[in-house]
């Protein structure tokens, strides 16, 4: 056992001495050791939970033969972090946490690592840790939080509330309403109850075969929560005395392919892109933007959930969750590898045999689908040379093509001033800039511009483009990760109010509408980037980071 490097023979004696210290008993030594990699925080609905959630896990571990040692990692609220300079330390935390996890794990000398995660950057985070490290790893997030009710009965989420801060300021809502929306959207823990970032990664890691079934939808208060990490726990135990599969046997491009297969058929966040590119660099399976495109035309967008439209995770859950949507795409041929690699020891195609789809109206028929291709696609063009991505599954089909005026905001805070006061009318494509990873730095994710523009009736008439992100809860023609980003010298950086912009979803395009002569020309004089007070962490973040195409990694 790997464990046996800080616990077996004479010279190790002092190291024992230290590990009884902790309770451990003699023959604990001779059992494999599992780091229970926990990221509980109380500030985070989706991880308030997590302290009872490690202590259970903690005793499924010890019945199954293991021996637990439970560590934390640090956690940010996008949530809580949006619309302010909290947003720039989110991104970061990601290589904070990678970071973290992996020096835990090489120090001491785990056999195995438990991850429980849930939130934002603690799965894309914990997920690259894991590749670095390459010990047998399970991954059992917190959960989702269930669904809302408004009030008019309606199912609400976080969405719904940023949505009521544009209504309230136009005076369509009463600051009541605006209270009992915000009271009622999020009712208890787990993760925010849409297809946003959160939920989308956990769904992901079934795809990728480093959970087990139910890791993504399982709401975090259902008794079946309980059963999943039983079982997971009994497992890591099975793969931490075998000492297999390894993550890098389970994570390769082909496993790549198959989540992101799942996330064109329901749609989730633009960011997994972003983190999918970081988790495959850190896995040694290099993965092209195009490719992502080549898979969106293959698969048909067949499941929709908030803030596309009324579903909620619980909902894809009572339909048959993951594996139902999984088993229902790979009629598609040579669509899924079904011959990759799980934790549970069984191939993906063995995972989701008997799975079945319960509801058709949640999960479609693929002759009913939403649309032929993928609810995620990459814009290529004269502002996007490197690639920017859209979260096609929550665009109007009236805006899959849009011509429109810049309205240029240098930072979100600008926008989001600008778009409260009515600077935004119908036939503007709002541009966000200098949010980018190095411009920001931290690449803010931004629901609440979006939520504004829709929660003001413009969702049908105006675009938007930036070198930043967006929550999984954006929904609109909203196109992201723009790069070469405004900080790097990017086009995007040399726009002016009034340059006519072109988006085509269909055709992947995004362009400015100028010429190659008047573009050279502004590159001669650009304009200044705007001065920001920059604390350390991030002025040592922005000097090594890549931009969104290469997943923001640092270099």
């Amino acid at each position: 056992m790997k464990s046996d490097t800080i616990k077996a023979g004479y010279e190790r004696a002092p190291h024992r001495s230290l590990l009884y210290a902790t309770g451990l008993k003699q023959g604990d030594m001779k059992k494999p050791f599992i780091g229970v990699c926990n990221s509980f925080v109380e500030i985070i609905p989706g991880h308030c939970h997590l302290n009872e959630v490690a202590e259970f896990v903690k005793g499924c571990i010890r019945e199954a033969g293991g021996v637990p040692f439970e560590f934390n990692t640090i956690g940010i609220c996008d949530g809580i972090a949006m619309g302010h300079s909290g947003m720039t330390y989110s991104l970061p935390s990601r290589e904070l946490i990678a970071d973290s996890v992996e020096s835990m794990v090489k120090a001491h000398c785990f056999d195995a690592l438990f991850c429980i995660p849930n939130c934002d950057k603690i799965v894309p985070g914990m997920l690259m840790a894991a590749m670095r490290c390459n010990i047998p790893t399970i991954f059992a997030s917190g959960g989702p939080m269930a669904a809302g009710k408004a009030p008019d009965g309606k199912s609400s989420d976080l969405i719904s509330v940023f949505e009521a801060v544009a209504q309230h300021r136009q005076g369509t809502l009463s600051a009541k309403g605006l209270e009992d929306f915000a009271a009622t959207a999020c009712p208890g823990c787990g993760s925010c109850s849409g297809m946003f970032t959160a939920n989308s990664m956990n769904c992901l890691c079934e795809a990728l075969g480093i959970a087990l079934p139910g890791n993504g939808t399982i709401l975090a208060m259902d008794p079946r929560r309980k059963e999943h990490y039983r079982a997971s726990a009994r497992r890591i135990v099975e793969m931490a005395k075998k000492g297999t599969p390894l993550p890098r046997d389970i994570v390769t491009q082909k496993s790549l392919d198959n989540a992101f297969a799942l996330d064109m058929a329901m749609g989730g966040s633009s960011n997994t892109i972003l983190h999918a590119l970081a988790i495959a660099k850190e896995a040694d399976a290099p993965y092209d933007l195009k490719r992502i495109n080549a898979i969106s035309q293959k698969c048909p967008h067949i499941c929709k959930v908030s803030p596309s439209c009324a579903y909620h995770i619980e909902d894809v859950d009572a339909a048959g969750g993951i594996s139902a949507i999984l088993k229902r795409i790979s009629a598609i041929p040579k669509l899924l590898d079904l011959t990759c690699k799980t934790v549970s020891g069984k191939t993906l195609g063995s995972v989701i045999a008997t799975a079945k789809v319960k509801d058709d109206a949640v999960i479609r028929t693929l002759d009913n689908a939403y649309s032929k291709s993928g609810g995620l696609a990459v814009l290529w063009g004269n502002l996007a040379a490197e690639g920017a991505i859209v979260k096609k599954a929550g665009v109007s089909p009236k805006m899959m093509r849009f011509e429109g005026k810049a309205i240029i905001f240098e930072s979100q805070e600008e926008a989001c001033a600008g778009i409260l006061a009515g600077k935004v009318k119908p036939g503007h494509v709002v541009v966000i800039r200098y949010e980018g990873p190095k411009g920001g730095p931290g690449m803010q994710e931004m629901l609440a511009p979006t939520s504004y523009i829709m929660g003001q009736g413009l969702g049908e008439s105006v675009a938007l483009i930036t070198d930043g992100r967006f929550s999984g809860g954006t929904r609109g023609a909203c196109i992201g990760h723009v790069s070469p980003e405004a900080a790097e010298g990017g086009l995007i950086g040399l726009l002016k109010n009034g340059d006519t912009i072109l988006l085509d979803i269909d055709k992947h395009t995004l362009e400015a509408k100028l010429t190659k002569a008047e573009i050279a020309t502004r590159r001669k004089n650009p304009p200044k980037p705007p001065k920001r007070n920059i604390a350390t962490w991030l002025e040592r973040y922005q000097r090594s980071v890549t931009n969104a195409s290469h997943g923001a990694t640092l270099a």
